[in-house]
């Protein structure tokens, strides 16, 4: 018994380590949460939202301008012509999200998970992608639209996704 104490205690801290935004969230307890939500067109500019929960919400033309969203869940949203213009998205979890014709400009987007996530004709400009985690194709896709440099982390676009 004393074993399988032990097992789970280690588990926890590995997940811990391993994923940095959950022990985040953890100690900010007072996050939002907007999961499986009708969110089209809403105005979320300029505003404080650290780990607030987006996952399968579709968010079509929502405003995220400004924001700090550190720590959030975008997990399978649909940002499709969302504006997420230097948004804070440090550590966020946007797996499996469509950013279909979104704008990410400026935005800062390090530590973020994007695996799975689609960016057909999205803007880039000065975004911060540094080790966010992305697959080899994204990263491709990315670097052929990347330019700019970030106004709040002074890190290149291009670089930040190691383009070459």
């Amino acid at each position: 018994m004393i074993r399988l104490g032990k097992f789970i205690v280690l588990i926890v801290a590995t997940m811990l380590l391993v994923f940095p935004v959950a022990s985040w969230a953890a100690k900010n307890p007072a996050h939002l949460f907007f999961n499986h939500s009708l969110l089209q067109g809403r105005d979320f500019s300029n505003q404080s939202l650290p780990a607030a929960e987006f996952a399968n919400s579709n968010m079509e033309l929502a405003k995220f301008d400004h924001s700090d969203l550190e720590g959030a869940i975008f997990s399978k949203g649909i940002l499709t012509k969302a504006s997420l213009k230097q948004a804070n998205l440090t550590y966020a979890m946007l797996d499996q999200a469509d950013f279909t014709e979104a704008d990410l400009s400026d935005a800062v987007l390090v530590e973020a998970l994007f695996l799975g996530s689609t960016f057909r004709n999205v803007k880039i400009i000065g975004a911060d992608f540094s080790d966010a985690i992305l697959d080899r194709e994204q990263i491709r896709q990315l670097c052929e639209i990347a330019s700019g440099v970030n106004s709040v982390t002074g890190v290149a676009t291009r670089d930040s996704l190691g383009c070459r």
